[in-house]
């Protein structure tokens, strides 16, 4: 067995671990949300369906709802309706096997209003995304053929520079992260998007309250960081991943507003108590994994599974190390700081080496043993990603699937892998 990493304040913990309360506030908080929001649209409200690399602090900022695509599409998935989405999209002649966790939320649009999640979604006025590729595109282009929904795309600029150490640099510094042109691009489409709200709602856009909105967005990031350092610096793991996604994530489609800021605050307040406490997701954890991609939806439980048999506890997810690291921009001009948040958000995840050194980094701090790494059909750079970690070290499994496709038997096949890999690479 390869050797776990050790830090120096391990800790032997005897206290087992309960639910966080940050995690069962978030996901009440998030359905009282979601029920006033459809209050709010039938009363006449605009709604927008955002992707998770769109602006939406503009939303935020001109009182504008929005719902984001991704958070949608795994609340589907974890309600086990993602194959009759699917399904739709097939009946309608486009592919189902593509691009799954964005076209879920258009699928869903054809489920009974007795059987969606929450009451459904209601049609959206408008679908916001970035063009990463053709497909994306596409599929934001089949919401805009019904009458009632407009789509407003981004451009996808490619990274000329890849700075080391970008996490570093980007906070305070973007403008040396990333190149002119492709602040220029999105600072001008911002104001594209600002325009393109103001006509169709007759809302108006405040300079000086989008800067309140990113104020509040840093001030999140920065609690964020603290949490991420304390799990990193933490042995046994004091919290699962089961906890900390929607702990962290849902705090995140709200971002810019205090609930979404002192929602962060509380769950490091609480994952602080519960290091004092001792408290572990496995007091007998001997194995220390990390999972990049996206979260499987349709079976968050299976991050719990290896624990008993193995040891081997999942202690790193992207949605709060990105949380940490990928999202405080300061500076006077916030259009153009929101810019640089979004201008280069994909280059952080998936293009190297700014990509890879960022989870050799991750796995580093978090003294991962081993990594899962699911990688889906739109992600690009992933090969990159799998030769740095095995350079530094660690072994990764890399799995080919959609997170939130669970037909063909996609949980059970996850869960062999896994196990063969610990025994095999791992454990052997």
């Amino acid at each position: 067995m390869n050797a776990p990493h050790t830090a120096p304040n391990t800790r032997v913990a005897a206290v087992p671990p309960t639910r966080l309360a940050a995690a069962t506030a978030a996901t009440a908080y998030q359905k009282q949300w979601f029920a006033r929001m459809r209050e709010e649209v039938a009363a006449g409200a605009p709604l927008a369906l955002v992707n998770a690399d769109a602006p939406q602090e503009i939303l935020r900022a001109m009182g504008i709802p929005y719902v984001v695509n991704q958070w949608w599409a795994s609340v589907v998935s974890a309600k086990r309706l993602g194959p009759e989405a699917l399904n739709s999209i097939a009946a309608q002649g486009y592919p189902d096997d593509s691009l799954q966790y964005d076209a879920i939320g258009l699928g869903s649009m054809d489920l009974p209003a007795e059987k969606a999640p929450w009451g459904g979604l209601p049609r959206p006025d408008f679908v916001i995304a970035e063009c990463s590729g053709d497909a994306t595109r596409k599929v934001f282009e089949l919401w805009a053929q019904h009458p009632e929904t407009e789509f407003f795309p981004f451009e996808r600029s490619s990274a000329t520079t890849a700075p080391d150490n970008w996490w570093q640099i980007v906070p305070h510094h973007w403008d040396r992260a990333y190149a002119q042109d492709r602040l220029d691009l999105m600072t001008s489409e911002n104001w594209q998007l600002v325009e393109f709200l103001t006509e169709r709602t007759g809302r108006t856009f405040e300079i000086d309250r989008l800067a309140e909105v990113m104020v509040l967005v840093n001030e999140q990031a920065e609690w964020n960081k603290r949490t991420r350092d304390l799990i990193a610096a933490t042995r046994p793991a004091p919290v699962s991943l089961n906890d900390s996604i929607p702990a962290v994530m849902i705090p995140q489609w709200h971002r810019g507003s205090e609930w979404g800021r002192d929602a962060a605050r509380a769950l490091y307040h609480e994952v602080e108590e519960a290091v004092r406490d001792g408290r572990a997701v496995y007091p007998g954890e001997r194995v220390r994994l990390m999972w990049i991609g996206r979260g499987l939806w349709f079976d968050l439980g299976l991050y719990q599974r290896f624990q008993e048999k193995y040891g081997a506890v999942f202690v790193w997810s992207m949605y709060l190390a990105i949380a940490a690291d990928g999202y405080a921009r300061y500076g006077d001009d916030p259009m153009r700081a929101l810019a640089a948040r979004f201008a280069g958000f994909t280059d952080q995840l998936y293009t190297p080496p700014m990509s890879a050194q960022w989870y050799v980094k991750e796995a580093r701090n978090h003294g991962v043993d081993a990594v899962v790494h699911l990688v889906a059909d739109d992600v690009p750079g992933s090969a990159f990603t799998t030769e740095a970690l095995e350079h530094a070290g660690i072994p990764v499994l890399e799995i080919n699937a959609d997170n939130a496709d669970s037909r063909g038997g996609a949980a059970a096949a996850l869960e062999t892998a896994i196990g063969d890999f610990l025994e095999r690479r791992v454990l052997g």
